[in-house]
């Protein structure tokens, strides 16, 4: 069974604002999302990273990494799960059904390696998969309606609460099925954890590093900068 990795990278990250997607910004003398495919690159265990761009992009021909030889790219979608979804097309193609896939923000660059190799390590023998987590600190409310003013409902107990991280990895057929039914029945799915569980399989948990952060605002990049300075000492 071979070990994949996609990387959706066709969004154009409206949230941090600007002109250049998020995933091309620079970091520490790179772009962010070179980074993150390094990060799975450094696995010897993976066979192959297929990116998925946007039809316009104009930025990733330009990387050194989109010349590497286990890098394949695909054409993405308007939402991650299109990209997601054309990325498993392209393994379907030549991998088998029963290969294990990891799913990787293109915007996680601190994701450390022995994180990943433990993800693999724990789920190799699973029939489903699962993903990276962090457990939540700060005590959590809920609120009452969606509109402001929001007045607290309950107080949620934390110690059932995680954070889902990436890699996020699961078996070729069941995620590849999982993310088709989904899109079929048009039914919103915010990562490939919550198809899976649109089936009823349930994901295992994975226990990773909380520098595993995801770039959305333009402060996360000064916080992902020191985490790889901190690295790199």
């Amino acid at each position: 069974m071979a070990i994949w990795a996609i990387v959706p990278a066709a969004g154009v990250g409206r949230r941090l604002g600007g002109t250049i997607p998020k995933q091309y910004l620079p970091l520490l003398g790179r772009t962010v999302i070179e980074r993150s495919v390094d990060c799975l690159l450094a696995i010897a265990d993976i066979k192959c990273v297929v990116v998925a761009i946007g039809p316009q992009d104009t930025y990733w021909q330009d990387l050194p990494c989109s010349q590497h030889p286990r890098v394949e790219v695909v054409t993405g979608g308007s939402e991650r799960q299109e990209s997601v979804l054309n990325a498993l097309r392209f393994i379907l193609d030549k991998g088998e059904k029963a290969d294990w896939v990891l799913v990787h923000d293109a915007v996680r660059p601190c994701v450390r390696a022995d994180d990943i190799e433990k993800l693999i390590a724990e789920l190799k023998d699973d029939e489903i998969g699962g993903l990276l987590v962090s457990a939540i600190d700060n005590t959590v409310k809920r609120v009452a309606g969606s509109e402001p003013p929001n007045r607290v409902a309950e107080t949620l107990d934390r110690t059932q609460l995680f954070n889902a991280l990436t890699p996020q990895m699961f078996r070729l057929d069941k995620l590849f099925r999982a993310l088709n039914e989904a899109a079929e029945q048009a039914a919103p799915v915010t990562d490939e954890a919550s198809a899976i569980e649109r089936m009823g399989w349930a994901p295992l948990l994975v226990t990773g590093s909380k520098t595993n952060i995801k770039i959305t605002h333009s402060s996360d990049l000064l916080l992902a900068e020191a985490i790889l300075k901190l690295a790199q000492d």
